[in-house]
This record gives C-alpha cells, structure tokens and sequence, in this order.
C-alpha cells in the first residue's frame, strides 16, 4: 500500500524535476513498505541511505536552476533544503549508531516535508521557470 500517491497535483510542469520527485515519492513508498513488512535493519538502512544521497541529487538540480535563472528565493529554498539534509543526516547517524529507531513518526516527517515542500515551496518556482522555457 503506497503512502503517497503521485498525482499531477504535485507537477511542476518541469519534466526533469517531475520524474525526481516520483523517484523521492517512491523511495518514501519502499520505506514504508520495509517498515509494514518488518524488514531488516539493513534494508531500511539502505533506503535510507538512498534517500539521502538521491535528495540531495534532487536539490542541487533545483538549485542549479535556481542559480542560472536568478530565481528571487533561491537564499530561502536554499536553506530549506540546507535544514532538510540536515536532519536526515542527523536522523541516519542516530539510526546507524542504534540511538533511534525507524519509526512511523519519521515516515510521516518524511512524507509530509516532501508533499509540504512540493505544494508550497516548489510550487513558487514552477512558473517563474516555465517563463524561462524550461518544462
């Protein structure tokens, strides 16, 4: 059972950002399926781990545009994303070293940070790059 379900709701009109946020919406989906099926450790690790390093990927490509087309509120999305590493970054050593386990108020974190940040912040963006052509 899916936690988040894709839907056009959350399209940017930008292809290349669209197909990043599946990738994100279906790493969020395989977590919560490892965590419904009591999989190991290992494997939330690893999802885990591939989320970390794909969203940050994800970030430095929102980023880039934001830079080439001098997008007004790169500082501020730039520091929600800034925030966003960090405490996945502090969550996984925490996991890694056994002080915290997953749990579903992480899921929900998660899933939540991503649709919020995609509804409200990306969403701002949206049309000031597809005045600059890019879709």
């Amino acid at each position: 059972m899916a936690l988040v379900t894709w839907s056009d709701k959350y399209s940017m009109n930008i292809k290349e950002i669209d197909e990043q946020h599946k990738n994100l919406v279906r790493m969020i989906n395989e977590l919560h399926d490892a965590m419904l099926n009591a999989k190991s450790k290992e494997v939330a690790l690893g999802i885990i781990n591939e989320m970390a390093e794909y969203t940050q990927y994800h970030f430095s490509t929102e980023e880039k545009y934001m830079v080439q087309y001098k997008y007004p509120e790169y500082a501020a999305h730039k520091k929600e994303h800034d925030k966003f590493i960090q405490q996945v970054g502090d969550f996984k050593k925490d996991y890694e070293s056994g002080k915290a386990g997953l749990s579903f108020d992480l899921l929900n974190f998660l899933k939540n940070w991503l649709v919020n940040h995609i509804q409200e912040s990306d969403k701002k963006y949206s049309p000031f790059f597809n005045e600059k052509g890019l879709n």
